[in-house]
């Protein structure tokens, strides 16, 4: 009998209160997300999660003299942020849906998998929403405080969406991308005039596709989806062939394509917006500015010109592909992302660099998830305090505590109740049932074969 056989032997032999009872590989938890043989994906989540967690202790930590730095850092790195962080999570789903049609597992049970991951994270994100509501956003209770486009909602459903984009060909994916990220500006600010004017139909499409927190709003993110699995399937395909010819051909594609995306959202962004409500109602238009509401990063504009260093030096807006949530910030984003991905593909794939700081890394990447959630517990224990000289020393001693928190949790505690360890246990859940479900189909089968020689023996 094969291992294979022998597990799937002891999986249909225990209850599932005892299977769920039994112990998660540390390496499981760890890997949970991860591509395992494309090291620098874990590498970039994990600049990725260290950004989003220095920018949340800087909004929080820094004080009014110093708060401008945290609004400079904030406009021009956001590209490293949260949409790096999508990026990647769309793009690993290539991965997971490729190895389990190489196992020769089922379509029906691929998506299942993909769909309990998502609903997961997304069923994360709702809680995260009835907090973060009770001190951001007001206006919206019970049930509506359920309904929001943070990071962690977008990224469950990029986990849906982009298992049904993966039906698409790499050309009608691109066409589509780029056709969303043309026209979501255009739609959104129909639909805020449409919510402006009172209209109950678009107020309500208005919510569920821009929401009330419009952080990573389904326009134009959705282009994400559609982008990124092209890419992922060029990098899977690489990993497959192991060849060094195919990880450098596959390392000037995403160069190429990032310098185009980064020079194009540059150029096609070279706007300057401002925040504000400068309504025209002739030409039912904003007049060089952009609703807070709508895009409410503008605010870091606010936070720049508070700097008292150079009294006189004040910027008059914000280009638009700083600005998430327009169209060219989406592909400028698009663009940051393939050139990061592809340098550091070169060096820690290709060139098979390591030290410890990338290994660091690297586990931050694999835990990125707990990582976004736990971070939130400390954000303000310095409230409105720290210049910038002690935010540098504070903020690099947070990190290495939550490094070493979130290794003490899966190395001696087996990760229990982390987000990785949750989405496993829903993952087992399915194994389980969906193996009890085939057992019982094979009983069914084996009593109506008996049935039929029974009734052709009599017949006969």
């Amino acid at each position: 009998m094969s291992s294979e056989d022998q597990d799937q032997k002891d999986l249909d032999s225990i209850p599932l209160s005892d299977y769920l009872k039994t112990v998660i590989p540390v390496e499981e938890i760890r890997d949970y997300a991860s591509l395992k043989r494309i090291h620098s994906i874990d590498f970039v989540k994990g600049i990725a999660i260290i950004m989003i967690m220095i920018a949340h202790a800087g909004g929080s930590w820094l004080n009014s003299q110093w708060i401008f730095f945290y609004g400079a850092c904030y406009t021009t790195m956001d590209i490293v942020g949260p949409s790096m962080f999508v990026f990647l999570s769309a793009l690993s789903v290539v991965f997971s849906i490729k190895k389990k049609k190489k196992g020769a597992l089922s379509e029906k049970v691929i998506r299942n998998r993909i769909l309990s991951r998502g609903g997961t994270i997304i069923f994360i994100g709702v809680l995260f929403n009835v907090f973060s509501f009770e001190f951001t956003i007001a206006g919206y209770p019970f049930p509506l405080n359920l309904w929001g486009w943070n990071i962690l909602m977008f990224i469950g459903f990029s986990q849906i969406f982009s298992f049904y984009a993966l039906k698409l060909g790499k050309l009608s994916r691109a066409m589509i991308g780029i056709l969303i990220i043309f026209t979501s500006d255009g739609i959104r600010e129909f639909l805020f005039i449409g919510k402006e004017a009172g209209n109950p139909i678009i107020t309500f499409f208005h919510y569920i596709i821009v929401s009330p927190s419009p952080m990573t709003p389904l326009l134009p993110w959705l282009a994400i989806c559609f982008i990124s699995t092209i890419f992922g399937e060029l990098l899977h395909d690489a990993m497959i062939s192991g060849r060094k010819k195919d990880y450098f051909s596959l390392f000037r594609v995403f160069m190429l394509w990032g310098l185009i995306f980064l020079i194009g959202g540059m150029w096609l962004g070279r706007e300057i917006y401002l925040p504000g409500d400068i309504w025209d109602n002739a030409h039912f238009n904003y007049i060089g500015t952009l609703p807070l509401e709508e895009y409410p990063l503008m605010s870091l504009l606010a936070d720049i010109n508070s700097q008292m260093f150079l009294p006189d030096v004040r910027y008059p807006g914000m280009w638009e592909f700083l600005i998430r949530g327009r169209g060219p910030n989406m592909i400028y984003n698009l663009g940051a992302a393939l050139l990061l991905i592809g340098v550091c593909f070169y060096f820690i794939d290709i060139k098979e660099k390591t030290n410890y700081f990338i290994s660091m890394v690297k586990y931050y990447g694999r835990v990125s998830l707990s990582l976004f959630l736990v971070h939130f517990i400390f954000v303000t224990l310095f409230f409105n305090s720290l210049d910038v000289v002690l935010f540098v020393f504070l903020v690099i001693s947070y990190l290495g505590f939550l490094g070493l928190f979130m290794f003490l949790w899966n190395e001696f505690y087996e990760g229990r109740g982390s987000p990785e360890w949750i989405m496993i246990q829903i993952g087992r859940v399915g194994q389980k049932t969906g193996q009890s479900i085939k057992k019982e189909i094979r009983v069914i089968e084996e009593d109506i074969k008996e049935s039929v020689q029974k009734l052709k023996h009599k017949h006969d």
